[in-house]
């Protein structure tokens, strides 16, 4: 029996969160404080009392998101990780909880990384699309034919669960993905309401910027393995962990297969740590009969 701790990505978020820790305990006040020295504005403001716009800020969002996720794991009595991952940005966030990346030097790559891919967002126009109920293979599929028909960009880019694939490219090309889908017999085709084509070949400005940044930033063996989004195994040494973190950003996040391999690996208990249940309710429709739970 392993107990893994799983910590969620962009979308998360909501008005009001960290006050309670803030409130409750002296380690996350000390780190609220420190995170708005570090980021040159109140962050804890926005994300206790700021309206729900506000916190779509891409420069705000992400780094509330891993705040709240760190500060809340920070705050456990004794966590006793066996195995961690995290969603897309909430690997940052398992890095920290496993001791690869001190919690200033996340901080400052995840503000790094929202601000790169803002630029990159405005740069290109793009978008995602859900598409649920279409197995893998056959969106996969799809995604090849309208690229090479078309020269859009249309990948696979978050494998959330069985059944739920979110696609990622050009506005065209996600447009004409989504109509195929629909006539593969998709349930839904869904074009979301993001900014832009996130783990996906038009994030490659962004991921320059950051690579840079992760390259020259310190990283440590893992305490314990960590399950990489873009390879959805186990990583236990400090180069492959920056290796894998730098192709993140165009890469696919594979949760699915993720949730999968800590399974077979031995995990029977998922802690979501951070805000929301999103990740609670993956895992619950990967593998049905381990324990889920969250902390926030």
């Amino acid at each position: 029996m392993k107990h893994a701790y799983i910590f969620p990505g962009q979308g998360a978020q909501f008005s009001g969160m960290g006050k309670l820790l803030y409130e409750q305990h002296t380690i996350a006040k000390e780190m609220f404080e420190q995170a708005n020295a570090i980021l040159g504005f109140r962050i804890s403001d926005i994300m206790f009392s700021g309206t729900e716009e506000a916190l779509k800020q891409t420069n705000v969002t992400q780094p509330a998101v891993f705040l709240h996720a760190v500060i809340a794991y920070a705050s456990l009595p004794s966590p006793k990780p066996n195995m961690v991952a995290g969603h897309s940005l909430g690997e940052f966030s398992a890095l920290v909880a496993s001791g690869v990346l001190q919690f200033e030097d996340a901080l400052r790559l995840v503000a790094i990384r929202a601000n790169a891919m803002q630029t990159a967002c405005e740069k290109q126009p793009s978008t995602m699309a859900a598409i649920l109920a279409l197995p893998d293979e056959k969106v996969e599929a799809i995604c090849a034919e309208v690229q090479q028909e078309t020269g859009e960009v249309v990948v696979a880019a978050n494998y959330n669960c069985p059944g739920q694939l979110v696609i990622s490219g050009s506005i065209k090309g996600i447009e004409i993905a989504c109509e195929r889908m629909k006539a593969a017999g998709a349930k839904r085709a869904l074009i979301l309401p993001v900014g832009g084509a996130f783990h996906s070949p038009l994030m490659e400005p962004a991921k320059q910027e950051l690579a840079q940044a992760i390259t020259a930033t310190h990283f440590n063996d893992p305490i314990c393995p960590v399950y990489q989004n873009v390879v959805a195994k186990a990583v236990n040494d400090a180069i492959n962990i920056q290796k894998n973190l730098i192709a993140q950003l165009t890469g696919a996040v594979k949760w699915t297969q993720s949730v999968e391999a800590m399974v077979a690996d031995g995990a029977t208990h998922f802690t979501e740590v951070g805000p929301g249940k999103v990740l609670q309710g993956l895992v619950q429709k990967i593998a049905k009969n381990v324990i889920t739970d969250g902390i926030s």
